[in-house]
């Protein structure tokens, strides 16, 4: 396995890759500017109007905008993944890296790292910037959860491109990926949390907000809420994986 570990020449290779896909790159930027845009203007439209606008979770509610930026995110793993799957894209990138494995570990690697350092920059600014309209109700970094909040989404944002991307490696297409992932998200926690007694709290995006949440009523906390988006994510790399290994290219 040793041998097939990323090499600095490939993964700079990948950099160069996303950063000369503009859509890919373009997703990465929207993920900071959807996520913190959005919830400056959301604290903007309620300034002070009192405790509990944001939502029964003051802390939950200082990331209202992760519900934005995780599209973003999902956008920006699954179209680092499809370009290789069109115009002959994944032959080429195989012939200058045979190795499969090394190949797709350090893809994957880089789009990560990406979604890490703009994870964190998003969920940090996102809290700071989105407190400012908010006056005697704002919180501050001190205060009990914020730190792990910040940091807790930058990590959710990472492992939602992450999942975003091995999906996208197993099925090829970015456009099926998304529409499948957005509906996930946004209406089957609902439905399933209705009709199976609390099922919800173990899907993707349910699980890990939790890490964003003051205090967790259910059967899981912040951690291993974010412990279990974190096996989703990798469970989707895993047959990522798998299916770049075994499928001609």
């Amino acid at each position: 396995m040793s041998s097939a570990l990323p090499t600095v020449p490939v993964l700079h290779s990948e950099w160069i890759k996303i950063r000369s896909l503009r859509g890919t790159f373009g997703a990465l930027i929207a993920v900071l500017v959807a996520t913190v845009g959005i919830q400056v203007l959301a604290a903007a439209a309620i300034g002070e109007a009192g405790a509990g606008t944001m939502g029964d979770d003051p802390l939950l509610g200082a990331f209202y905008g992760i519900n934005f930026g995780q599209i973003a995110a999902f956008a920006f793993g699954a179209s680092a993944l499809s370009a290789e799957f069109h115009n002959g894209a994944l032959g080429t990138s195989l012939t200058a890296v045979p190795n499969r494995t090394r190949f797709y570990l350090s893809k994957i690697a880089v789009v990560g790292a990406l979604a890490f350092v703009v994870g964190e920059v998003t969920g940090l600014l996102t809290f700071v910037l989105g407190q400012v309209p908010m006056g005697g109700h704002a919180l501050s970094l001190g205060d009990p959860g914020s730190l792990r909040a910040v940091f807790g989404s930058g990590a959710y944002l990472t492992l939602m491109a992450l999942f975003a991307a091995g999906l996208t490696a197993v099925l090829r297409s970015a456009a099926v990926v998304l529409s499948v992932l957005i509906p996930f998200v946004v209406m089957v926690p609902f439905i399933i949390g209705q009709a199976a007694g609390g099922a919800a709290e173990f899907l993707p995006d349910q699980a890990g907000q939790l890490v964003m949440h003051l205090d967790s009523t259910g059967r899981l906390g912040p951690w291993s809420g974010l412990g279990v988006l974190a096996l989703w994510a990798l469970a989707a790399l895993a047959g990522g994986w798998t299916a770049v290994r075994r499928r001609d290219a």
